[in-house]
């Protein structure tokens, strides 16, 4: 294996609820109230759409996708969904520190470091709203029987929030059956003081439509154990992704850093500042759970 490279879930497509759009000659993103699924092929009018977008519309009998039927690959929260702090350069394009709220890893002169972290707020590093919740959280879509995962990115506190408190609660109610349970990501709206009462949106996970607690627990039961008697070992999967994930420093590759880049770190042209309200120094996940 090659030290220092982070091993990552497979990829087959990309899960957003908006889009870049050309605007006064400058590529901004613009967010959206449903659900694209893309390939990772863009083109010049955008990403393609994966066969499974239109696949789902037409199941659901409708032209916005605000419910998509999804499994998660791992047991750990942590594991499915990785949130932390992340400080690109945006000369290089490359991030240079990631952190929780209490240590960071920053590339420095010196190599990669590990320091206090502050939070955005309190960093004069990070100052400037350049510094941003980040997260990413794979998906398996539909009933696919393989490894290949989806991946919604997102610096939302909202969907951030939502995804992890949920994993977090069904992980912990199922007695460890969060891999098994059929699940579902939704988009759901609310208006803040902050939004001037217009609407935003932020995704969020939960049981299928017509689906009980009692039912699903009952399925994530059965199919742990179908599963198991044909020889399938989740905590194998979860430990060959634990170990993936800290053979790197920083989960990017050069490939995708100029459309994260673009799409959640636009140029800042109207005044206002892209920094989260109400940043702290507290731990990422309970600022998150302080915020609720």
């Amino acid at each position: 294996m090659i030290k220092g490279l982070v091993i990552t879930p497979p990829v087959v497509g990309r899960i957003s609820i908006g889009r870049v759009v050309e605007k006064n000659g400058q590529r901004l993103p613009q967010k959206d109230d449903q659900f694209t699924l893309t390939t990772q092929v863009q083109q010049r009018d955008g990403w393609l759409l994966h066969p499974l977008d239109q696949q789902l519309r037409e199941q659901h009998k409708t032209q916005k996708l605000q419910r998509i039927p999804v499994r998660l690959l791992f047991s750990e929260p942590d594991l499915n969904f990785r949130a932390e702090y992340t400080f690109f350069d945006r000369k290089s394009g490359r991030p240079v520190c990631t952190g929780n709220g209490d240590t960071c890893r920053r590339a420095t002169q010196e190599g990669v470091q590990q320091l206090p972290c502050p939070g955005p707020s309190l960093c004069e590093f990070g100052k400037g709203g350049l510094c941003k919740a980040y997260g990413r959280l794979n998906l398996l879509v539909g009933e696919g029987g393989d490894l290949s995962s989806f991946i919604f990115r997102t610096t939302g506190f909202n969907s951030i929030r939502s995804l992890m408190a949920r994993m977090m609660y069904y992980q912990g109610l199922s007695g460890g059956l969060l891999a098994y349970l059929p699940l579902q990501l939704k988009i759901r709206g609310k208006s803040t003081q902050q939004s001037f009462r217009a609407p935003i949106f932020y995704v969020d996970l939960e049981l299928p439509e017509g689906v009980s607690l009692t039912e699903a627990l009952g399925l994530a039961k059965d199919r742990k154990e179908t599963l198991e008697a044909a020889g399938y070992d989740q905590a194998g999967l979860d430990q060959a992704a634990r170990d993936g994930f800290a053979n790197g420093l920083f989960e990017y590759t050069e490939d995708e850093i100029p459309e994260i880049l673009e799409e959640f770190y636009p140029p800042a042209n109207d005044g206002h500042s892209n920094q989260p309200p109400h940043q702290s120094n507290q731990p990422l996940r309970q600022k998150l759970a302080a915020n609720g």
